[in-house]
């Protein structure tokens, strides 16, 4: 069977290779976009890795599994609002392309004006949220106590960590590339550096990350700040403030962050009903997915890379209605995405035990990994094709379509293979964590192929 699989592939790579090579140039234009995102996004994994690791080796478990828990509360909180960098990237992408550089710099007040409101939202509110999300997650009394300690430090980033979202997507719209690279791979050596000085060096375990992660995005946004000033130098176009609250821009950029939050919503909870529901198997088996996710995570930044290229490129295409330059870039960024997933299944394949040992000294933790290993070797293969689409979607601003295609995934392929392989265990729970993969990648393919003509 994985050998008709990897033939399909096969075929399929030689055929993208053989309409993309007659531009060459092409795919330079893609490799000059994603390369930079795929090294910042690669930092991200990583600094969940170093967040691993020096949990990982303290005295139980419960370290490692209150920072799971932790960063699950804020992966809810913060990436829920996500749709301030996604949203922000497709429409400014689509201005960008269409030369209006009066609505390029509107699009930027209007998201930070969105992204102050939901900060200033999130830190009044944040005792309920707090007492909500831990009524939500069934953990022991001592994992429940660290996360709680967590969560009290790290919801003071909540400006920080949004600015940053639009600081980001403003960037990759408008084809800069290098601004998120700089402020990304800052921002997470900041913190890596600083988790290891507080945690190894000054003894401070969970609340040591979470501080270490507050100050770092500070440092983040002000970098990006400055960086943004510099970059509006080039931007003469007076900004007319009169248009600034301008009703019909308002409701397709609000149409547009409501589609995609509902969308992001569900992928979250995908992700927090996984970590709840093996967190029940005990806090072995918990802290052994936590591990495991890290390589799903580190794959899918990579691949965002690609997602983010095609983001712009199709932005700018429809913004300037070059179906040429639309189709190209989806044919070439869909050769990279094949390429890389394949390098990741036979990176897994080979030395997952090794990455899985460098994570984390508990042989108990250890050898459940193991033993769950294969599930991670076939996701890249699985669910890359609804990782470049996302990036598709996104610069065609096709959010209604990424919003029923998760739904659709979540509540009729992800919950129904869940509730009839419970026998199995935490097997049953990464089938239908692969078989959610699978959903949104079929299902993206089929609407992409109905919308294609209609997008340019």
């Amino acid at each position: 069977f994985s050998v008709t699989i990897l033939a399909k592939i096969k075929r399929k790579l030689s055929s993208l290779y053989t309409m993309t090579i007659t531009h060459p140039s092409n795919h330079r234009q893609i490799l000059r976009l994603a390369i930079p995102m795929i090294i910042a996004n690669i930092s991200t994994p990583l600094l969940g890795l170093v967040d691993t690791a020096v949990m990982g080796h303290l005295d139980t478990p419960d370290y490692l599994a209150g920072v799971a828990l932790g960063g699950l509360l804020f992966s809810f909180i913060y990436w829920g609002f996500s749709f301030l960098r996604m949203g922000t990237t497709g429409i400014t992408a689509q201005a960008y392309g269409n030369n209006d550089d009066s609505e390029i710099k509107l699009i930027l007040a209007r998201t930070f004006l969105i992204a102050i409101i939901i900060a200033a939202g999130l830190l009044l509110l944040q005792y309920p949220i707090r007492l909500f999300s831990f009524w939500l997650i069934n953990s022991s009394a001592a994992v429940e106590q660290l996360s709680i300690s967590y969560f009290n430090i790290r919801i003071w980033s909540a400006p920080a960590s949004l600015g940053l979202y639009v600081l980001l997507g403003w960037f990759i719209g408008i084809q800069d590339v290098k601004s998120p690279l700089f402020i990304v791979l800052t921002t997470n050596l900041c913190n890596i550096g600083m988790d290891i000085l507080f945690v190894v060096y000054l003894g401070m375990d969970i609340s040591g990350v979470a501080l270490a992660s507050v100050l770092a995005e500070y440092i983040g946004l002000l970098l990006g700040l400055l960086l943004l000033a510099w970059r509006l130098k080039s931007y003469r176009t007076k900004l007319d403030w009169r248009r600034l609250l301008a009703s019909e821009k308002l409701k397709v950029l609000l149409t547009i962050n409501n589609d995609i939050f509902i969308r992001t919503l569900c992928l979250i909870f995908t992700f927090a009903f996984f970590t709840a529901q093996g967190a029940r198997y005990g806090e072995v088996i918990l802290a052994a997915n936590a591990v495991l996710l890290n390589f799903q995570m580190f794959m899918a930044f990579a691949l965002d890379g690609f997602a983010h290229a095609a983001e712009a490129l199709v932005g700018k295409a429809i913004g300037a209605a070059n179906k040429a330059l639309f189709i190209r870039s989806v044919r070439t960024t869909a050769l990279w995405s094949y390429a890389v997933a394949i390098g990741f299944t036979i990176l897994y394949l080979y030395f997952g035990t090794d990455i899985v040992r460098l994570l984390t000294n508990l042989e108990t933790v250890r050898n459940t990994a193991f033993e769950y290993l294969p599930w991670v070797v076939v996701t890249p293969l699985l669910s890359f094709v609804s990782f470049l689409l996302d990036g598709i979607f996104i610069g065609a601003t096709l959010s209604r379509e990424m919003r029923n295609t998760m739904l659709l995934s979540v509540l009729f392929c992800f919950m129904p293979v869940w509730y009839f392989s419970q026998p199995l265990q935490n097997h049953g729970l990464w089938l239908s964590f692969c078989i959610f993969m699978l959903a949104r990648s079929i299902s993206m393919t089929c609407v992409f192929k109905r919308k294609q003509s209609q997008i340019v």
